[in-house]
């Protein structure tokens, strides 16, 4: 277990979007104290003193202006980089554009966070936050603009190309961005265990994941009145976001005055329990992406098999005939699929219900993770977690994508197209999901603090956040292979093609979501840390504890202060 000191040392710059630490408890567990960071930074505001505590902190107070400014600045960022991925993906659904083209589409994104995760902090500390929040903002804007310029007229790969690059703006722009909310925390130093500036910052805390799952629902809806009206509402919302970060901060905000760490100081290779957790991170995280970010809107808008073809027939003047998603092709007079290359055998629901769905998961992910020790893991005597602990949810998370593999395969629901059996299914098996995943989530978010203590913790945890980017970069390129390749043969209909078998597709990256959280789990076992044992509540002992068998007991691990330490931990 780290001492105080070196927890202290965290720099939450490299941490991912919604999972770094934003506070430590000190060694009486009575204040929560700034994460420091290992580049030096020495531009914090000074604790308040008594004084200042007892007549509370307004909005007004210079201490606290910079954190609101960054905060402000960056909640609205997270709306529209929520947003730029529903609307990408849902009018290239509406382009005929397959699962696998999407997910081109999307890898520059998820590369730039494998590479930017990691500079970022260092440009931060050269040139300091409101230097990198502003190229992130101006990024984003370049993204959207770059938007505007996809033709209809151009082939599928000249416009996979462009839009590929486009999204490689907004990758970049979201971690530059990333800066300055995972160092707002930096920037105060409250003192007292319930300062209203602490408590402000579990609330901007829990926003951000809102918010991106606001973003989902508002770039998926904004569609349904243009594509044109979407981009250019995203863009006011960096518009309206840029005057906070321009006119707001110091120049010299967040720079450091040590020496900063190098690329090659970032990829520590000693810390044996730490590589085997990033390596096992990148699995958890492709077990989610081989299903969520395309094959499932895939799915979704896909339309019902049966309700396609010569036998439902329409015209110009009633194109209303056509239901379950399909459309009315007026010289053909008959219902079609929009998307052959997305299959048959969804829902076809709109979409702006596929980005309240999405972003629903979101938020309910997000919100779990924050309450997870409260929720879960202290109820059930596992806080502080170890590795037993997440093996054991590690094998919990396979159960809802191999359940949902085998409920599409063989349910007559999906089967038959029974509507309102399919849409029960899948939001149980989506809920269940999220909270789960969650979980396991939140404790690696603990793990990785506890396991950097031997190394330098802000280089040893850049390292593994840029794992979970190559997770995430996996699943969401794996899954537009399966997904596409995956649904067998075209579904017959007598004189019309409408595709693959979307059921069978989304079926079989659930498999490969099934097998990453299981390799993920296995990958665990080779951590050496087994001194906590295991319990599922107070009367259930799965594996007994090393330390209490030799009667070991510190005042660290008292109840309440664990499940406030590991809190702060998760909190971002």
């Amino acid at each position: 277990m780290m001492n105080e000191e070196e927890k202290c040392e965290i720099d939450p710059d490299y941490y991912d979007v919604d999972e770094s630490p934003t506070h430590q408890r000190n060694n009486n567990h009575d204040h929560p104290v700034a994460i420091t960071s290992t580049n030096g930074d020495e531009n914090h505001p000074n604790p308040p003193s008594n004084q200042e505590h007892h007549e509370g902190w307004g909005f007004t107070d210079p201490k606290l202006r910079p954190f609101v400014i960054i905060s402000i600045t960056y909640l609205l960022f997270t709306i529209t980089d929520g947003a730029i991925r529903m609307i990408v993906l849902l009018h290239a659904y509406n382009k005929a554009f397959s699962a696998l083209n999407v997910a081109v589409m999307f890898t520059l994104y998820e590369l730039a966070g494998v590479f930017t995760n990691l500079a970022a902090g260092m440009m931060g500390a050269r040139w300091g936050i409101r230097f990198t929040l502003l190229i992130g903002l101006s990024l984003q804007i370049l993204s959207y603009g770059l938007l505007f310029g996809w033709k209809d007229e151009w082939s599928k790969q000249q416009a996979i190309v462009y839009v590929t690059i486009a999204q490689m703006f907004a990758g970049i722009a979201k971690d530059l961005t990333k800066l300055g909310g995972k160092t707002v925390t930096k920037l105060v130093t409250p003192e007292g265990r319930d300062t209203r500036l602490f408590r402000l910052v579990s609330l901007l805390t829990g926003w951000k994941n809102s918010l991106k799952g606001v973003g989902y629902f508002l770039g998926s809806a904004l569609l349904e009145v243009s594509y044109q009206a979407a981009l250019w509402t995203m863009i006011a919302i960096i518009l309206f976001a840029l005057p906070f970060a321009v006119f707001g901060l110091s120049k010299d905000l967040g720079t450091a005055k040590k020496k900063n760490s190098s690329l090659k100081e970032i990829f520590v290779l000693d810390n044996f329990n730490l590589n085997v957790l990033s390596f096992a991170r990148m699995f958890l995280f492709a077990s989610r992406d081989f299903w969520f970010e395309v094959p499932l809107p895939f799915y979704l808008r896909s339309p019902n098999c049966f309700a396609l073809g010569p036998g439902f027939t329409c015209s110009a003047d009633d194109t209303d005939a056509c239901t379950s998603g399909a459309q009315c092709d007026p010289t053909l007079e008959y219902c079609t699929n929009i998307n052959t290359g997305g299959g048959c055998g969804g829902p076809g629901v709109q979409r702006a219900i596929v980005g309240a769905f999405l972003g629903g998961y979101i938020i309910l992910y997000g919100q779990v993770q924050s309450w997870t020790p409260q929720l879960v893991t202290g109820p059930l005597k596992q806080t502080p977690p170890n590795k037993i602990t997440e093996v054991f949810w590690g094998v919990i998370n396979c159960y809802p994508t191999m359940i949902g593999s085998i409920v599409l395969y063989a349910s007559e629901a999906f089967k038959e197209y029974q509507a309102q059996g399919m849409m029960g299914w899948l939001i149980t098996i989506i809920v269940t999901f999220a909270v789960i995943f969650a979980i396991n989530s939140s404790i690696h978010s603990y793990l990785v603090v506890k396991y950097a203590a031997s190394d330098k913790v802000a280089v040893s945890v850049g390292f593994y956040y840029m794992a979970n980017a190559c997770g995430r970069l996996v699943g969401t390129l794996g899954s537009g292979f399966i997904y596409t390749y995956a649904g067998g043969e075209n579904f017959y209909i007598e004189g019309y093609n409408p595709g693959m078998d979307a059921r069978l597709g989304l079926a079989a990256c659930f498999v490969a979501g099934t097998v990453c959280s299981l390799l993920a789990a296995v990958i665990t076992v080779w951590i050496k840390d087994d001194e906590s044992g295991l319990k599922c509540g107070p009367c259930w002992t799965i594996v007994n504890s090393t330390e209490v068998e030799a009667g070991v007991k510190s005042e660290d691990h008292d109840s309440g202060n664990i499940l406030s330490e590991q809190q702060c931990i998760i909190a971002a």
